[in-house]
Formats: C-alpha cells, structure tokens, sequence
C-alpha cells in the first residue's frame, strides 16, 4: 500500500526518520538486553582474558549464555599483587568470580559453581543423574586437576608465556614435561576408545576444563602428541570447536568490548 497523495515530501522525511530510528532502537536491543541481565546477576569476573585459568572461567559462562561484568586485571605489572586485589584474592591469582555477596577464586570451583546454580540452562556441563555418575565426572575434574595441568601448564610456560615476556625457553624443562603429558594422553587415548569425551558420552566440565592449555599447546611443536593420537586428536578437534568456546577466546568481543561501569 502507497502513501496518501494527501502525505507531503515532508510527510514523508517524517516517516522515514521514524522508520531509521525504529532500526537503531531493534540493534540497540540485544545490548540493553545484556546490560539489564548483568544488573540482575551481577556476575563480575575480575581477571586477564588471556590468561588460561579466566579463559576456563569465561568458557562455562559462554556455554550457558551468561552475560558477566568483566574487570581487567593487569598481570604485566603484577596488579593481581596489589593491595587491592589481595582484598579479594590473598592468594594473589586471577580469576575472581563475585556473584554479589559470594566471592570465588579457583578457576574449577567457580565453573562447578556457575554449571551447578544454572543447570538447566544452556549446556548440561555437570552429569548428577546418580552417584556413579557423579563419581565418575569429578574423579575425572581430579585426573585434569593434577595430572594434565601441571605439565600442560608448565609447556604453556615455557612455549608461550615466557616468549612474551622476553624469557628463554629451557628446553629440558619442555622435553621432561612434554614426556609426563604423553603419559596423561596415552590414558586420554584408551579412555576415548569407550567414550565420546572423557567423563561420558556428553560434553561436561571435565573436558572445559582442558581447552585453556590444549589451545595455547596447538600452537606450540607440543601440538604433535595431539595429533599423534587419533581419538585424543579427534576429542581436540571437536572442543577447541565449540562455539562458546571461540567467544571465550575472542577478546574483542567476550571482554573488551565490555566496559566496566563505574
């Protein structure tokens, strides 16, 4: 249907500034949208997005489509040692998670929290459908804890960390390391013979829990005992995949284009 002949040119400039500023309301909407939801849950992540214990953090709150007020945390000139930090955190480490009047540190203990208060929502990332199962996904949350991440933390180091920093990389320190991780991954291959992911069929925080370093690793000649296990090398491909989990590598668009409200 036309415009009445009796609507004038004028008429007409009239509706199509309307017509122009009902568009920039409906792409302002989805940021009014988060903006409102970060009020009501009040989800603050004080941390550094490149660092691999936030990374863990901002991965569970990606998967179950949380919206959280991210505070940086400067690492390089040892912010995360300041008195103001350690009011928070007297450990002196990044993340910490505050849920109003609940304050968090430990990047597993606050993931296990935000999959326990928002179960239903997004992906189902802890299995509690019985005990067994439960023993099952926090007997592996323990083997990651203390058997994967102290070497693929210390390879991360060395391969990654260090360089930035202007520091030499001790290659013995990576050889011995690299020797512990292939132990780890030769008990990840025979597990995933019998199992999609490592806890069970189904995505859980067992295997979230792994992505900070495996990402980096990939990036490193530490990637070849990935790719030299065929089931662990297709169970790497298919998280590194996930779509939370590129957003909770995207700077740019899970932390820093949030800004912190004073």
């Amino acid at each position: 249907m036309g415009l009445p002949r009796s609507f004038t040119c004028k008429n007409k400039s009239i509706i199509y500034i309307y017509m122009d500023c009902v568009q920039i309301v409906f792409k302002l909407l989805p940021n009014w949208k988060r903006e409102a939801e970060v009020k009501k849950l009040g989800y603050k992540v004080h941390g550094d997005p490149f660092s691999t214990n936030t990374r863990r953090v901002l991965a569970v709150l990606h998967e179950k489509g949380l919206s959280y007020e991210p505070i940086t945390v400067k690492l390089q000139t040892g912010e995360h040692k300041s008195e103001h930090f350690l009011a928070l955190n007297p450990f002196g480490q990044v993340p910490v998670f505050e849920d109003r009047n609940v304050k968090l540190s430990e990047s597993r203990a606050i993931t296990q929290y935000i999959a326990y208060v928002h179960g239903p929502r997004g992906t189902e990332l802890l299995n509690l459908q019985s005990h067994e199962t439960m023993a099952i996904l926090t007997m592996w949350m323990e083997i990651e804890a203390h058997h994967f991440d102290p070497p693929a933390s210390k390879l991360t180091w060395e391969q990654v960390i260090k360089p930035l920093y202007g520091l030499e990389t001790d290659h013995t320190v990576v050889k011995e390391n690299e020797a512990n991780l292939e132990k780890v991954l030769n008990v990840y291959e025979k597990r995933l013979q019998e199992s999609r992911f490592l806890a069970c069929n189904s995505f859980t925080l067992v295997d979230l829990h792994h992505l900070p370093n495996i990402q980096y690793l990939l990036g490193t000649p530490t990637k070849r005992l990935f790719k030299n296990r065929p089931k662990v090398h297709k169970w790497v491909d298919e998280i590194t995949s996930r779509e939370a989990w590129k957003m909770a590598c995207d700077q740019e668009k899970s932390w820093f284009n949030k800004q912190r409200r004073n």
